[in-house]
């Protein structure tokens, strides 16, 4: 869907940066017209932005997603140009270590730097505490992993993944599992949270009636919720306490910065 995207100077400046407007005419003695620009541009504005905040030299956290696919190439490219070096990708998928293997991004592992300098990643949700749900894509698990042992954490979303509560999107807050007696967690799952009208529903792919497998060879149950589910570590201590299953897709209080393209241009948001 295309979003109104009003000329103030932030707006144009971002979308001159990453190449999707044109510098406008000094001798013009018109007011520009407004820009339209669809969600995956003011992906491409806020991944553009994230980039600025690498250095030479880092171990970087590579995000898995359409919003972190921008980035990622970005990263490759300023390689090339030789604006950035020496750095090292850790990527969260099997998805993001083929597209920066092709970007000639240098890899490693976890195992290699357990320390992590900066990762960049999207969500599909963030709440006006900065927590996150992710793993719409199926990388959860790889991405709290990596997320996790990073000294910062930027977000990059448009505004339409900002939400009152985590779960107000009306959409999936996916949860790991092992395949093994799938049902019998996605009940106890789906009892948890009776009181927020959950409901439970095993993933499958696409136009086929298959269970997703993701690259860990897991399952993802993905819960819908109908009002907030309350505390969220208590809601993580419950899921996580469950037998049979492996990680869940809230981000707690890890987000360090998040960073929103819309309509008024790129808002930035620190953790408090």
């Amino acid at each position: 869907m295309a979003i109104p995207y009003p000329h103030f100077i932030a707006a144009e400046k971002a979308a001159i940066e990453t190449g999707l407007l044109a510098p406008s005419s000094p001798s013009s003695s018109l007011s520009p017209p407004p820009v339209i620009l669809t969600q995956d541009e003011l992906k491409k504005i806020a991944a553009y932005k994230a980039v600025e905040y690498v250095e030479s030299g880092m171990v970087l956290g590579l995000g898995t997603g359409s919003t972190a696919k921008h980035a990622v190439d970005r990263i490759g490219e300023l390689l090339r140009q030789g604006k950035l070096r020496d750095i090292v990708g850790i990527p969260t998928s099997k998805m993001t270590h083929e597209q920066a293997a092709s970007l000639g991004i240098p890899l490693s592992d976890l195992d290699s730097h357990p320390v992590v300098d900066l990762a960049i990643d999207g969500a599909d949700e963030v709440d006006p505490e900065l927590n996150l749900v992710k793993g719409r894509g199926g990388s959860l698990l790889r991405e709290k992993m990596v997320e996790g042992a990073c000294k910062k954490f930027v977000v990059i979303v448009d505004e339409s993944k900002l939400v009152k509560y985590i779960g107000g999107s009306g959409l999936a807050m996916p949860v790991e599992i092992i395949p093994f007696c799938w049902k019998f967690t996605a009940d106890r799952l789906q009892k948890l949270f009776e009181e927020a009208g959950c409901v439970a529903k095993l993933r499958t792919f696409p136009g086929k009636d298959e269970p997703f497998v993701t690259d860990n060879r897991n399952y993802i149950v993905d819960l819908y919720f109908k009002k907030s589910i309350g505390d969220l570590k208590v809601a993580s201590d419950a899921i996580l306490q469950l037998a049979g299953v492996v990680e869940h897709g809230m981000f707690l209080d890890m987000a360090t910065t998040v960073i929103i393209a819309g309509e008024l241009g790129v808002t930035v948001k620190h953790k408090r």
